[in-house]
């Protein structure tokens, strides 16, 4: 069996991603055991901040649970176990600059790397909020397009300023998705709970293992995905890891 440690430095949209994650892995053979650190909205500097005061403000998720009413700081949690994969991300209200992202992104980087060498630090790439709504346009944009070209040039400049090991394309994701499908967000900035979640499942799964999605079973979901959204979405996902040189 494929197995995959992976510890992500985030907020909801971390919990987003992982929230099918580890069930998708193990209904296809695979077994991912990751942990997001949660707080709400967390931003790269306040996770600078948290990590050069030690602070054990994170909430402990494991395997896409929350409530376990545990909390613990970066260092408690790269020292626990010998991660295969770090990931780090900006807060979706702080994504479209890049300013937000420095000096922050590579001294999270370089203390993930003194602390855990061999793992692998790949950069969540997140995503732009729904068009038209009241949240996008108080960030002066009116579609996620418009929103996304912004933050995918910053997570690009911030993957190269820290020598990340790689990109989860998560936003790149969310972008073609939404041309296809009416609703990708719940509540027009997270993922929505059925297509948005497993459409981020998909992608991290693929990302991580290096491979296609095509063939990927799952079918728990919170709210309902049909049949057709299933292969719709695996169709998607495996275009843009294509696109990317993520898997051939």
């Amino acid at each position: 069996m494929k197995q995959l440690y992976v510890l992500s430095i985030g907020n909801s949209f971390s919990q987003d991603a992982q929230r099918y994650l580890h069930d998708l892995a193990a209904m296809n053979g695979a077994d991912i055991e990751c942990v997001n650190l949660y707080i709400g909205g967390c931003s790269m500097e306040r996770h600078y901040r948290n990590m050069l005061g030690d602070k054990r403000d994170y909430e402990l998720e494991m395997n896409g649970h929350a409530g376990m009413q545990f909390f613990t700081s970066i260092r408690e949690a790269l020292l626990a176990r010998k991660w295969d994969v770090v990931t780090l991300q900006q807060a979706s209200h702080e994504s479209y600059d890049y300013a937000n992202y420095e000096p922050y992104v590579k001294a999270l980087a370089d203390h993930v790397r003194v602390l855990c060498p061999t793992a692998r630090v790949l950069i969540h790439e997140t995503w732009g909020y729904e068009s038209h709504s009241p949240r996008i346009k108080e960030h002066g944009f009116e579609t996620f397009e418009e929103m996304f070209a912004k933050v995918e040039a910053a997570y690009k400049m911030a993957a190269e300023a820290c020598s990340a090991d790689g990109i989860l394309y998560s936003g790149e994701v969310l972008l073609e998705a939404q041309k296809v499908f009416p609703k990708v967000h719940r509540d027009t900035f997270h993922a929505s709970y059925g297509l948005g979640r497993y459409l981020l499942a998909l992608t991290w799964y693929g990302t991580l293992f290096g491979t296609s999605v095509a063939d990927v079973k799952y079918d728990y979901f919170m709210e309902p995905v049909s049949a057709e959204e299933n292969e719709k979405a695996k169709e998607i996902v495996d275009l843009v890891l294509k696109r990317n040189g993520v898997i051939n």
